[in-house]
């Protein structure tokens, strides 16, 4: 009877062990408070797409099957639909509540590279509100839903994306220009469509500006690329160990949402993918970017919430946030924060991480007229190596090119400039802690450029070890302290 007793108690225990919320480490002992997040709980039942009539020869749509499998589930009240080994040809696929898109080793979910698939919604991009092209995959107000698995999501994005010569070798130039319908803008720069070409003649940065009419905005469909996955005003999320690659735009995408996790995941795109940022968190409370890899064209790891007076007009801050155990390769920045950061940043823990070959290690930027107050970002194990320019930066003129682009142009603001009177707009860095960081091969160690009427403030600094080819440089910026800082120019 005591031994029966005895095996009982610690079944007990294995359970309680298991059962265990496994990201509440991530959690503990924060220099913020921060409330624990979990993994979304999805039903046990589970459906195969296989089962709806799909075909994984990659030959076919399965646009209506995805819709007729995830409708099915959520008519039960959710579960797993799985997607098994093949290739599956598709349209948009929306996602709704309690419902687990799980995809088996060997399953591409591949999107099908036609604009008339993807009809125009009202969302937000780059900060601003505006129309782009329904996302590959998307979810409004949905709860508890998941992207699980082992396979890969591919947003057929040189479809969609323009193209600079420089960036490709002379035969990817001919291969990716030769798609039907493109233009040369010049000898230089290739864009996929006539109306793309129109497009860009007016847009600010990215987004159409003025009124359009509704022939107008479906003549320059193609311009609008959609980000490949959106998830807008989502609660418990899950994101976890799938390939999301090539997507028209901005790779992953959470928009307001909460309690959100992506681990394990890869995000790539081609180094010359224009816009391809790999992550994009916006306006997001309480997430988790833990053991995860980014590769992209872009930023890797970017925070935001929104940009300029439609930022601050929403007014939500990206907050609470964990990246723990990450790696960004190539992209224009390894941890960003902007520039559309108009409803600020606050409560960041960046820790154990690894950039290897990005343009910047840790980039913080904005420009006048954004706002927002980004404070209490804790960085803390950083490993660089061959960091393009500079291994930290913190850049308040900002203005749509990459530090890279920026330096070989000669534009880089570094003399003083006239203050100007502080308002709303005005951008605001300040209470930010940095230690432990060790970067090999620079091209530079840091930059700390401010505004006159709004220096960069407060800026903690310790057991910082970086070789670069030039010195760090300073200007607009106040308390910043160092403890045991070792630049070594090489």
């Amino acid at each position: 009877m005591k031994n029966r007793t005895i095996l009982l108690l610690l079944a007990f225990i294995g359970l309680t062990a298991s059962a265990e919320n496994p990201y509440k480490k991530y959690t503990t002992d924060l220099p913020f408070s921060m409330p624990e997040v979990s993994a979304p709980v999805i039903p046990q039942r589970q459906l195969s797409l296989a089962a709806f009539g799909a075909d994984g020869t990659g030959r076919q749509l399965c646009t209506d099957a995805f819709a007729r499998a995830i409708e099915a589930l959520s008519a039960q009240g959710g579960g797993r639909l799985v997607v098994p080994r093949g290739i599956w040809l598709t349209g948009p696929i929306v996602l709704k509540s309690n419902i687990d898109l799980h995809l088996e080793y060997g399953a591409v979910i591949q999107f099908a590279a036609d604009e008339n698939l993807y009809p125009l919604v009202h969302t937000s991009f780059e900060g601003l509100d505006t129309r782009r092209c329904q996302s590959p995959i998307s979810a409004v107000g949905q709860e508890n839903i998941s992207i699980t698995g082992h396979g890969a999501i591919d947003g057929n994005g040189q479809y969609w994306r323009p193209l600079k010569r420089a960036k490709v070798t002379d035969s990817q130039w001919k291969t990716l220009t030769a798609q039907p319908g493109g233009v040369l803008r010049d000898k230089n720069y290739w864009v996929p469509s006539e109306g793309f070409a129109r497009a860009e003649q007016n847009a600010k940065m990215n987004v159409p500006g003025g009124e359009m009419t509704e022939a107008q905005w479906q003549d320059i469909k193609r311009f609008l690329r959609p980000v490949m996955v959106s998830l807008v005003g989502c609660k418990n999320v899950l994101l976890q160990d799938v390939i999301f690659q090539n997507s028209p735009a901005w790779n992953l995408h959470p928009l307001m949402c909460e309690n959100i996790i992506i681990d394990g995941v890869l995000a790539r795109n081609p180094a010359y993918a224009q816009n391809g940022d790999a992550l994009d968190l916006e306006s997001c409370r309480n997430a988790l970017i833990v053991n995860s890899k980014f590769d992209a064209g872009d930023d890797g790891i970017c925070l935001k919430s929104g940009k300029d007076a439609d930022g601050r007009r929403r007014g939500r801050p990206c907050e609470n946030v964990v990246v723990s155990g990450c790696t960004v390769f190539a992209g224009h920045g390894g941890f960003v924060v902007g520039s559309e950061m108009s409803g600020g940043v606050r409560n960041i823990m960046v820790r154990d991480c690894q950039f290897l070959g990005t343009d910047v290690g840790l980039r913080f930027k904005s420009t006048r007229g954004r706002g927002g107050l980004v404070e209490n970002i804790y960085i803390d194990g950083i490993s660089m190596n061959d960091i393009k320019t500079y291994a930290l930066t913190f850049n308040m003129y900002y203005g749509g090119k990459s530090v890279a682009e920026v330096l070989a142009s000669g534009q880089q603001q570094t003399t003083e400039v006239p203050a100007v009177p502080v308002t709303e707009e005005t951008p605001i860095f300040r209470n930010i802690d940095i230690r432990n960081v060790i970067c090999s091969n620079a091209g530079l160690a840091m930059e700390f450029n401010g505004l006159p009427e709004m220096p960069i403030d407060g800026i903690h600094l310790k057991d910082i070890f970086i070789r670069a080819k030039k010195d760090a440089t300073f200007q607009y910026s106040k308390n910043i302290t160092k403890d045991n800082v070792n630049i070594i120019i090489e």
